[in-house]
């Protein structure tokens, strides 16, 4: 026999009132997704273990490893020197064959941010050790922040600054890009010095200029968009930083034969929260195709 509902139910249902545990229930979800988007997901640090089968990457070279990081956005909250200091760590527990840092050390977005100085945060990422030395490029926030203060505080610590050129290393080349939004990077005159036959991998803090890369290049490393920093598609769309909208947001992105992979970086910019984009740094293992 079915249980009619009482005429109070019935009424409260006609209203739109919902039961006290039912509004409980979502209060304590919404509480609890709000901390891990703002105290929990933003502290973490994941180690990300990616395998890549490249173009033009030579057996000679095969399983080369190279330790990535990018985005610190050092200040702000949940990335002080303290979370630098234990990314440097964990990429150095790794030991890479190389390591290679994609810009935006610093923050100029955040009202919460506690002002670092570039030089304090390149003394930590001096602190990287691997056979083939660290290289880096220079990302859009550290312009803002400093002008090229954080470029003279890297290159002071023995890190190589790559802006439009290309450096020999060992057998393969690493040629790094300037930033987009605050200077004019040339593809071409990145890559001149580099013969057509030689491996090379291109550094760019903004995935955007991945349309001019060449077939040639092996591999384009960039950060700059956080995945988006809340990685649920569509919701992430006006927060993704790029002209692409979520074509370039995170990870391995093959176009046309060319590769690209994009990390979410460590720090945050504009709000503080992180949702299913961690804070990472990459283990890249390469593999000849």
């Amino acid at each position: 026999m079915k249980r009619r509902s009482s005429p109070r139910a019935r009424v409260r249902a006609a209203l739109g009132v919902v039961p006290a545990p039912v509004v409980g229930g979502a209060l304590a979800t919404g509480a609890g997704l709000a901390a891990w988007a703002g105290w929990i997901e933003p502290r973490r640090l994941v180690v990300r273990d990616v395998e890549l089968a490249l173009p033009h990457w030579p057996e000679a070279l095969d399983g080369l490893r190279a330790g990535v990081m990018s985005d610190l956005h050092a200040g702000v909250p949940h990335a002080g020197l303290d979370k630098i200091a234990r990314a440097v760590d964990a990429l150095n527990a790794l030991e890479p064959d190389v390591h290679l840092l994609l810009g935006d050390y610093l923050d100029s977005s955040q009202k919460l941010a506690r002002k670092l100085a570039p030089e304090a945060v390149a003394a930590e990422l001096g602190r990287l050790r691997a056979p083939l030395g660290t290289y880096a490029v220079i990302g859009n926030h550290d312009w803002r922040n400093s002008g090229d203060r954080m470029w003279r505080a890297l290159d002071a610590v023995g890190i190589t600054v790559l802006e439009d050129r290309a450096v020999k290393v060992g057998a393969f080349w690493i040629a790094g890009l300037g930033d987009m939004r605050h200077r004019m990077p040339n593809v071409v005159h990145a890559l001149r010095a580099v013969p057509e036959d030689q491996p090379v991998i291109v550094l760019s803090h903004d995935p955007d200029l991945f349309p001019r890369i060449p077939a040639r290049v092996s591999l384009t490393l960039s950060g700059h968009t956080h995945g988006g920093q809340v990685a649920i598609p569509l919701v992430r769309r006006p927060l993704m930083p790029s002209h692409y909208g979520e074509r370039y947001a995170r990870g391995h992105i093959v176009e046309e034969g060319r590769h690209l992979y994009i990390t979410s970086g460590v720090g945050t910019s504009g709000l503080p929260i992180r949702f299913l984009a961690p804070p990472e740094i990459l283990h890249l293992q390469l593999r000849s195709e």
